[in-house]
């Protein structure tokens, strides 16, 4: 038996009882109320101007003078008439208990189907793959059948009006809590939506809001990922919902790039070639996209070339493919004599004393100008994956 059943059931003993009280049984007055009037009666049948009053043929003659004389200030007759309320309470309280026992039964009834629906909705496909949303769906089951079996058991108790009353009273103190507890009521539909839209997976590398890292779960109130020197980051939900998300891992196809400068006096072709074979031939390095290189800046200061490589990430990790890139195109570079730049200061006294450079070839047979295709492929993947689901996909059947 749960904590929230036992107080479920206090709640519905308390009421049971504090009901005949306040609202007595049906058809009867409330005891509450009724000495007030048993008193108002006994007060006009009191005599008036010296003319008695005839009391009402009806009225309790031993009770009525009895609560008289308690508002008269006889404090034994004031016992004497709680303790008649209080008799008058217990018997409507025996009255109730076989009805109490069957909104019990009700309860226990309530209680077993609840567990017994939740742990069965994948029978009925409406259980979620996603645990988070999994097991807000058997919560909200779970919680619905348990609050039709108190309906249902007040409803048996003659409590129906007490039902609104706390309803209304519930509706206000979660209106008031609701702007009380606005951060954490927004965290908490905003995981919901997260764990709804699958941006990422346990266990995918993600950027977000610059801050990078491995998911571990999201929970009602953050995100939480490790970031790669081990620390746990907590991200709160309503901050990840609206930040811009990068996942790294949702494509397993990942480039990598790096620079690497060379002196002026350098052949640009020699050493792009040099550096693209080195790439190529590393383990792990994809031959589809294949490598490449550009060159990204001729200063004073030396050229600078950029080359690109991809790998999969299931296979290879990127950063010591990538440092690898970087010593193997070094050995490469000092294998066939590229020197980088040196820091030379010339002091030239006639023109012919500078050295001639490098001139590159004027044909442009060789060179490749095309459009970068690498990635057409997998953003057609992308695409046909999110069929249904893209805004920007026309739709072909408003056409027709």
């Amino acid at each position: 038996m749960t904590f929230r059943t036992l107080v479920l059931w206090a709640l519905l003993c308390c009421m049971s009882i504090w009901a005949p009280l306040a609202f007595g049984a049906p058809g009867e007055p409330s005891p509450a109320a009724a000495p007030h009037a048993r008193m108002a009666a006994a007060t006009a049948s009191a005599p008036v101007g010296g003319e008695p009053v005839n009391a009402p043929a009806n009225a309790p003659a031993s009770r009525d003078s009895a609560e008289a004389r308690c508002a008269a200030n006889h404090i034994s007759d004031c016992f004497e008439a709680i303790y008649d309320t209080a008799r008058q309470a217990g018997l409507n309280l025996l009255r109730k208990i076989p009805l109490l026992i069957l909104a019990m039964l009700v309860m226990l009834i309530a209680q077993w189907v609840s567990r017994f629906v939740a742990n069965r909705l994948h029978l009925l496909n409406i259980r979620s793959d996603n645990p988070y949303m999994s097991g807000l769906v058997k919560t909200v089951v779970r919680s619905a059948i348990l609050l039709i079996g108190v309906l249902i058991a007040l409803d048996l108790l003659g409590m129906t009006s007490v039902v609104g009353a706390v309803l209304g009273s519930a509706g206000v103190v979660g209106l008031v809590l609701g702007f009380a507890f606005r951060d954490i009521a927004e965290n908490y539909i905003a995981g919901i939506l997260l764990s709804v839209r699958r941006s990422f997976e346990p266990g995918d590398t993600v950027s977000i809001d610059g801050r990078e890292g491995k998911v571990i779960s999201v929970n009602s109130r953050a995100t939480v990922l490790m970031t790669f020197d081990g620390n746990q980051l907590q991200i709160p939900n309503s901050l990840v919902f609206k930040s811009v998300i990068l996942n790294y891992s949702r494509n397993p196809k990942r480039r990598f790039e790096f620079t690497t400068t060379i002196d002026i006096s350098q052949s640009i072709r020699r050493s792009g070639a040099a550096g693209l074979a080195a790439i190529a031939a590393i383990d792990g390095v994809l031959d589809d996209p294949a490598p490449s290189w550009l060159v990204v800046e001729n200063g004073h200061a030396g050229i600078v070339l950029k080359f690109y490589g991809w790998i999969d990430q299931r296979e290879s990790d990127l950063v010591k493919t990538r440092s690898e890139a970087i010593r193997q195109t070094k050995t490469a570079f000092a294998r066939e004599g590229i020197e980088a730049p040196r820091t030379i200061y010339h002091i030239a006294r006639l023109p012919e004393d500078r050295d001639e450079a490098v001139v590159e070839p004027d044909q442009n047979g060789g060179s490749d100008t095309s459009v970068t295709r690498e990635i057409d492929a997998q953003v057609a993947a992308a695409r046909a994956d999110a069929t249904g689901q893209n805004l920007l996909q026309p739709d072909k059947t408003s056409k027709r």
